[in-house]
């Protein structure tokens, strides 16, 4: 796989981030760690299907940890790196914007 170059850091940013479930996950993860299940619940709309793709992507771009315990029966796990905390803390603002401006968002045709 070849190494991709950025334009700029907002353009590496939405990279890291690609498409509206990740954001979600990441705000779900921002107060500790959820198990699957958990964390399904708390993003209102993904399929099962797609919530393991985005755990998989962000794990694999270090957001995202996975822990599996050994136990019975299995346990797992997923929280955020101290990257994805950072990530978390820069879209913040983003969020607060999206609140202050919701009403008008929706009235969006």
């Amino acid at each position: 796989m070849a190494k991709r170059s950025y334009t700029c850091g907002f353009d590496a940013a939405i990279a890291v981030m690609g498409g509206k479930w990740k954001g979600l996950i990441l705000f779900s993860l921002g107060d500790g760690p959820l198990r699957f299940g958990e964390l399904r619940r708390s993003v209102p709309g993904i399929s099962e299907r797609m919530l393991i793709l985005q755990l998989r992507e962000m794990e694999t771009s270090g957001l995202v940890h996975r822990e599996v315990y050994q136990q019975v029966p299995p346990k797992v796990e997923y929280s955020l790196t101290t990257f994805g905390e950072s990530l978390n803390k820069a879209l913040a603002p983003l969020g607060e914007w999206g609140e202050e401006h919701l009403e008008r968002i929706e009235a969006i045709p």
